[in-house]
């Protein structure tokens, strides 16, 4: 028995010298319960509207005022012109628009009831259905403060449209998303590993004699995943066009270009860890770590940026796959050309470029 807690203490001692497993054994749950603490949230804050009210007048200016002073919503534009709605939504700024019927506070008077139209972006399903029922409780506890003391009950009617995702499909928000989490990893995770493991395997240095310079035996490592990653991506979008019904608005042209440009800052993300680790298992630990988990979570795949601590928004600007489902979503559900993507496309650029320096100098410094 004294030989097995003498054993047992030993693995102690060399759990506690190896600094990653405590990391992993710590930090990690630490990390994680915080992160998910903050993201997973099933209520809305700050969530950017715009609203068109022809009337102007003291009720639609009351209920207006209303909705801006809860900590739900944050008045971004007022709309001059009606016709300018599906633009605005485009730019992918505003979640919701409030249109006021004209001669909002007359009908109210004298019909007894006037309405209100919820124009919501449903390109996210799940964040358009929060801010409609949100903006419907306060409009709905406004019309119980007129009718308190009122003998003739007025109605309010607000009346919600769905745009971009009018069925409501969960889809249409899980497929863009599903494509930057499996471009990422395949791209990513895939090329840090094969390259490491010729590290591990001690080919590298085989290779690096060889009358291949560098920058082949890179290109050639990576280009099978280039092809690979390019099919996964065109096999995603069939499946979403063909088997879920999510729609190609757009130029599907300029849809396959903005894939190819994530594949290669995903790859050069890859070269980047494969230079900055020496074992398959650290190349998997930091892939999964810092590539899978900010997709999901900090990506506005599945929950919505704004919704988070102002820390994790910042956060949220380095990260990849953000600026990809922006565009592969403006692209499919609403029909943009690069003119409402150009912002998106030269951040991924920029990343990238970034990424393949920082890979380079690494690289030659291993070299050396």
């Amino acid at each position: 028995m004294k030989r097995f807690w003498s054993f047992v203490i030993k693995e102690f001692y060399h759990i506690f010298r190896d600094r990653k497993t405590l990391l992993i054994l710590f930090g990690l749950p630490v990390t994680l319960i915080l992160i998910f603490g903050y993201v997973i949230r099933s209520e809305i804050k700050d969530a950017n509207i715009a609203i068109y009210d022809p009337s102007k007048d003291e009720i639609t200016k009351d209920i207006s005022n209303k909705l801006l002073a809860s900590d739900y919503f944050n008045l971004v534009e007022n709309v001059q012109n009606i016709q300018e709605i599906d633009d605005i939504f485009k730019k992918g700024v505003v979640r919701e628009i409030i249109v006021f019927e004209s001669d909002f506070a007359r009908k109210l008077e004298q019909n007894g009831e006037a309405s209100i139209q919820l124009i919501a972006d449903a390109s996210d399903a799940n964040t358009a259905n929060l801010v409609v029922n949100y903006t419907r409780a306060i409009i709905f506890d406004y019309m119980n403060e007129l009718n308190r003391n009122n003998p003739n009950p007025l109605q309010i009617l607000a009346e919600p449209r769905m745009v971009y995702n009018e069925e409501m499909k969960g889809a249409y928000m899980f497929v863009p998303g599903t494509m930057a989490l499996i471009l990422m990893l395949v791209s990513a995770l895939m090329t840090s590993i094969s390259i490491v493991r010729e590290k591990e395997m001690g080919t590298m240095e085989v290779l690096l004699v060889s009358p291949l310079k560098p920058a082949q035996i890179i290109l050639g490592k990576v280009t099978p995943y280039v092809t690979l990653s390019l099919i996964n991506a065109v096999t995603i979008i069939l499946l979403g066009y063909f088997v879920f019904g999510v729609p190609i608005h757009g130029s599907v042209f300029l849809l396959l270009a903005e894939c190819m440009l994530f594949i290669l800052l995903a790859l050069s993300l890859g070269l980047l860890i494969s230079t900055l680790t020496s074992s398959q298992r650290a190349a998997m630990f930091i892939s999964l770590f810092s590539l899978m988990l900010p997709t999901i979570l900090l990506s506005g795949f599945i929950f919505p940026v704004e919704n988070m601590p102002e820390i994790l928004q910042w956060l949220s600007v380095i990260v990849p796959p953000k600026y990809f489902i922006i565009i592969i979503k403006d692209i499919m559900l609403k029909g943009v050309g690069m003119s409402f993507v150009w912002k998106e496309t030269l951040v991924l650029i920029g990343m990238t470029t970034i990424f393949i320096l920082l890979s380079i100098r690494k690289f030659k410094i291993r070299l050396d």
